[in-house]
């Protein structure tokens, strides 16, 4: 019944927030968190980039359902940004989970029968007070403060970016995500599809993230941080292909 993990179907849900924390990390780093048909996306051939998501979605459900027949989850992706050459040749970019989380048992059963993610179930508690937003977990011990400024935010100090519009190319979920399977030679593409897509900078107060001290990873810091609402968003039916 593995084939029931490459995405079988469409998906679509209504995309209330996107939150994305990206790291910049000098690309030695994470070369070996990657299979080895997949390439860093690199900038400036110095930095590779692991992304933070946290999205809250509403009435995600197989493509076609009627709305009433959807959930509502938050969901998290530790994701390294990375390339891939098909077999067609054409050069795609993309994203490569190393962690997925939700808050729900149901997404956690849901999402590992139909998919590669390996999710599990975490706590999840979101705060407003005097214009500071928290997100943070017990279970998981990471915490991010994001405070809500209507001020020109600023790129984060020691980011390798010097303006939004460098460090937009690096602003996750890129189109593309890839699986991939070593021990048959395969990757499973899965292209989602998105409108209005205008990511906004967010002011990052402070933040702490148990997984990513946990990689043991030198010289990261916080490349950027970008929020979207509102956006209706699907992802399209598993492709796979041979690598080899």
């Amino acid at each position: 019944m593995n084939f029931l993990k490459d995405h079988p179907f469409a998906v679509e849900a209504h995309f209330d927030s996107s939150l994305v924390l990206t790291f910049a990390v000098p690309k030695e780093q994470l070369q070996d968190l990657i299979p080895t048909c997949l390439e860093l996306d690199t900038f400036q051939d110095k930095w590779a980039f692991i992304a933070i998501a946290m999205v809250q979605t509403k009435g995600l459900r197989p493509k076609g359902f009627p709305r009433f027949m959807g959930n509502d989850f938050f969901l998290i992706g530790y994701r390294v940004f990375v390339r891939y050459t098909n077999r067609a040749g054409k050069r795609l970019r993309g994203l490569y989970i190393i962690k997925s989380q939700t808050d729900k048992k149901k997404m956690e059963l849901m999402g590992n029968i139909f998919t590669h993610y390996n999710y599990t179930t975490t706590d999840i508690e979101q705060t407003i007070e005097n214009e500071l937003r928290m997100i943070r977990s017990n279970q998981s011990k990471f915490e991010i403060l994001i405070e809500q400024t209507e001020d020109e935010i600023k790129i984060p100090e020691n980011s390798p970016f010097t303006d939004w519009k460098d460090a937009r190319k690096f602003a996750g979920p890129l189109p593309h995500t890839f699986t991939v399977n070593e021990k048959d030679q395969t990757i499973l593409t899965i292209l989602g599809v998105r409108q209005n897509w205008k990511p906004e900078p967010v002011k990052v107060k402070s933040y702490h993230f148990d997984f990513l001290n946990h990689l043991n990873l030198q010289g990261i810091v916080l490349a950027n941080a970008f929020e979207i609402k509102n956006i209706p968003y699907y992802w399209e039916k598993g492709r796979k292909e041979s690598w080899k």
